[in-house]
C-alpha cells in the first residue's frame, strides 16, 4: 500500500506513475485500487485456421476459412459482463472468459487488459471460430449396440451463435426424426431459449423453454419456464437383453423466478421459487408387457430452492480435455430444495419433496486436485419415504508426467422405494465398458474407474489432438430389480483407448475409441467390446 501511495504522489508531481515508469501496464490489484475504469473494448474474432502459420496456409484450410460464417461482433459483445465506463475488475474479465468457454462455437477465448491511460483500461476480447456446420452421417457404438444418424446442424447459425439442427437418428431404443433450436442470447439479451420437436417410432416429444439465468455471480434475478410433453415406450433389460416394454406418457411444466444480492465476501446466495407440474402415466402394451407396469404418478407443487456458491475457480489444461483450457470449480456449492405436493393443487397424493446437493474441490498440491459431489432427494408422505436417491461422485486428478495424468473416479448410488420407472443400471453405456448395454440393474450401485491418461503432441492435419488411455472399471449392483435379473456380483474390465480431441469443430469435444475386455460375468458375452463414442470429456 505504501508503494501505491508513492506511485500516486509521483503521478501528481511528475505526471507519470513512479512505480509504473518501467512497466507501463500496472497490475490488476493496482488498477482496482486506483479506481480505474474500462476504456475501449476491442473484439478480435479469428478464423478457424491461422494462415500466418505455414502449416495451416494450405488450400483446404483457406477454403474452410472462406466457407464458414464468421461470428458476428454483436454475438461476442452479448457475452461480456462489463461495458465501457465500468470499474475495472479482473474477476469480471475471468468470469466473462469462463462463460465464453461454455459456448461450443468458440475456441480458447481470452479477455485481457492491453493498455492503461488517463485512468482507463483498454480491453481486448480474442476468440477463435470453429467449424460449426455438420452436414453428414454420425456413428457410435457402446455396450454392443450401434447408434447412427443423418443430420444437418449448425451451432453458429449465420454467425449469431444460434443452434439449429434437424435430422434422423437411430439407437437401441428408437428411431427419431427431430428439429432442435437453441439461442444463448435472444435478441442480444440475457434470455436463452430452446425448442425440440421429435417424432419417433414409439411416440413424440415436444420441449420448450425460455430462461433468464443467473448469468454472472453479480446477477440479481432469474426467471423462466419449461414445458414438455413426451409419449414413448420404455424397455426393461436383463443381462443386456430387452425382455419387457411398457408405454409412458409424461406432461411437465415448471415456472420459476429467482433473486440474489449478488457476490458478497466471496459468496453468492440465490433463492429460487416456482411451481411445478409432473404427470407420469404408464400403460401395458399387448404382447410386449410381461411385467407389472409402474404406478401412475401426478405431482403438482410449489417449491423453494436456496443455493450457496463460493467464488473460487481455476483454469487447467490436459485433464478432461486435450490441449484446451478447462474451468474447475474449486469453491463450495450447497443447495437445498423443498416442495409441497397436495391433492388440493392437483396431485394424486400429499407429500413433501426434499432435495439437497453439495460440491467441493481441493487443491492437494500443484499436481493434484480432488472433487466431491453429493446429492440426496426423496418424497415423504403417509408416514414413509419414497423415491429416495442418495448419490456421491469423487474424482481425483494426479499429474504424473509432463504429458500424463492419473485419473480415479469412485461413484455410488443408494435408493429406497425408488419409483418403478427409475432404474439404477450398469453396463457398457454406464461406465462398465467391457459389458453389454444395461447388463445389470438393481437398488444400489457402485463404480470405480482408474485411468492412466496420455496427452501427446501429435496434431494430425492440424485438426485433432491425440491422446490415449489405459483403464480398469470395477463395479456392481446390489438388490433385485423388477425383471429378477441374476446378480453377477462384482464385475471388472480392462482396456485401452484412443482419444481424439476436437480442435477445430463444435461437433463434440473428444472422440473415444475403446477396446475393453470383461474379466468376469456371464461366459456368453463377447470377450472384446468395441466402443466408439463422442463425449464432452476425456
Amino acid at each position: 500500500m505504501k508503494n501505491f501511495w508513492a506511485a500516486c504522489l509521483g503521478a501528481l508531481l511528475c505526471g507519470v506513475p513512479a512505480a509504473w515508469a518501467d512497466n507501463p501496464m500496472p497490475t490488476d490489484a493496482e488498477l482496482e485500487a486506483a479506481g480505474a475504469r474500462i476504456g475501449s473494448i476491442k473484439i478480435v474474432s479469428l478464423d478457424i485456421f491461422d494462415l500466418d502459420d505455414p502449416r495451416e496456409n494450405k488450400a483446404v484450410y483457406r477454403w474452410a476459412n472462406r466457407l464458414h460464417v464468421e461470428t458476428r461482433e454483436s454475438t461476442l459483445r452479448a457475452q461480456l459482463l462489463f461495458q465501457e465506463g465500468d470499474l475495472y475488475s479482473r474477476r469480471l474479465l475471468d468470469e466473462t472468459a469462463r462463460n465464453m468457454r461454455r459456448l461450443r462455437f468458440l475456441r480458447e477465448p481470452e479477455v485481457r487488459a492491453v493498455a492503461y491511460h488517463d485512468g482507463l483500461v483498454d480491453i481486448e476480447v480474442h476468440s477463435h471460430d470453429v467449424w460449426t456446420l455438420n452436414p453428414g452421417v454420425s456413428f457410435g457404438r457402446s455396450g454392443g449396440k450401434n447408434t447412427s444418424g443423418i443430420e444437418i446442424e449448425d451451432y453458429n447459425l449465420l454467425g449469431f451463435g444460434k443452434r439449429l439442427a434437424f435430422g434422423y437418428s437411430k439407437n437401441v431404443d428408437r428411431t427419431t426424426q427431430y428439429l432442435r433450436w437453441s439461442d444463448p442470447n435472444v435478441l442480444g439479451s440475457r434470455w436463452t431459449d430452446a425448442i425440440e420437436l421429435a417424432d419417433t417410432d414409439d411416440g413424440r416429444t415436444v420441449y420448450l423453454s425460455a430462461e433468464r439465468p443467473f448469468f454472472a455471480l453479480y446477477s440479481r434475478w432469474s426467471a423462466g419456464f419449461t414445458l414438455a410433453s413426451e409419449d414413448s415406450q420404455h424397455d426393461r433389460y436383463s443381462l443386456g437383453t430387452a425382455i419387457d416394454r411398457y408405454d409412458v406418457q409424461r406432461r411437465y411444466a415448471d415456472v420459476f423466478g429467482g433473486w440474489s444480492k449478488g457476490l458478497r465476501n466471496s459468496w453468492v446466495r440465490r433463492t429460487i421459487a416456482g411451481v411445478r407440474y409432473d404427470d407420469n402415466q404408464f400403460a401395458s402394451i399387448p404382447g410386449l408387457s410381461t411385467l407389472p407396469v409402474p404406478q401412475n404418478r401426478r405431482l403438482a407443487y410449489p417449491y423453494v430452492r436456496v443455493e450457496w456458491l463460493e467464488d473460487d475457480f481455476s483454469v487447467a489444461n490436459n485433464l478432461d480435455q486435450i490441449q484446451r483450457s478447462e474451468d474447475q470449480q474449486i469453491g463450495r456449492l450447497f443447495s437445498a430444495q423443498l416442495g409441497v405436493a397436495a391433492n388440493a393443487l392437483g396431485s394424486d397424493r400429499d407429500a413433501a419433496l426434499l432435495g439437497f446437493g453439495a460440491h467441493r474441490g481441493w487443491r492437494l498440491s500443484e499436481k493434484s486436485q480432488v472433487f466431491v459431489d453429493g446429492n440426496l432427494s426423496g418424497r415423504f408422505g403417509s408416514g414413509q419415504a419414497e423415491n429416495v436417491l442418495m448419490s456421491f461422485d469423487t474424482r481425483l486428478y494426479r499429474r504424473n508426467g509432463r504429458r500424463m495424468t492419473f485419473y480415479a473416479r469412485l461413484s455410488g448410488d443408494w435408493t429406497n422405494r425408488l419409483d418403478a420407472d427409475r432404474e439404477l443400471i450398469l453396463g457398457g453405456e454406464d461406465g462398465l465398458r467391457g459389458y453389454p448395454l444395461r447388463y445389470q440393474s438393481g437398488k444400489s450401485r457402485v463404480l470405480l474407474t482408474l485411468e492412466q491418461r496420455l496427452y501427446t503432441d501429435w496434431y494430425p492435419f492440424r485438426l485433432v489432438h491425440v491422446g490415449a488411455a489405459a483403464f480398469i472399471d470395477v463395479g456392481r449392483i446390489y438388490g433385485q430389480d423388477a425383471t429378477n435379473t441374476p446378480n453377477k456380483g462384482w464385475l471388472a474390465d480392462a482396456g485401452v483407448g484412443l482419444r481424439l480431441g476436437n480442435a477445430r469443430s463444435a461437433l463434440g469435444n473428444v472422440v473415444h475409441i475403446d477396446l475393453a475386455y470383461p474379466l468376469n460375468g456371464d461366459p456368453s458375452i463377447d470377450k472384446l467390446q468395441i466402443l466408439v463414442q463422442t463425449k464432452r470429456s476425456f
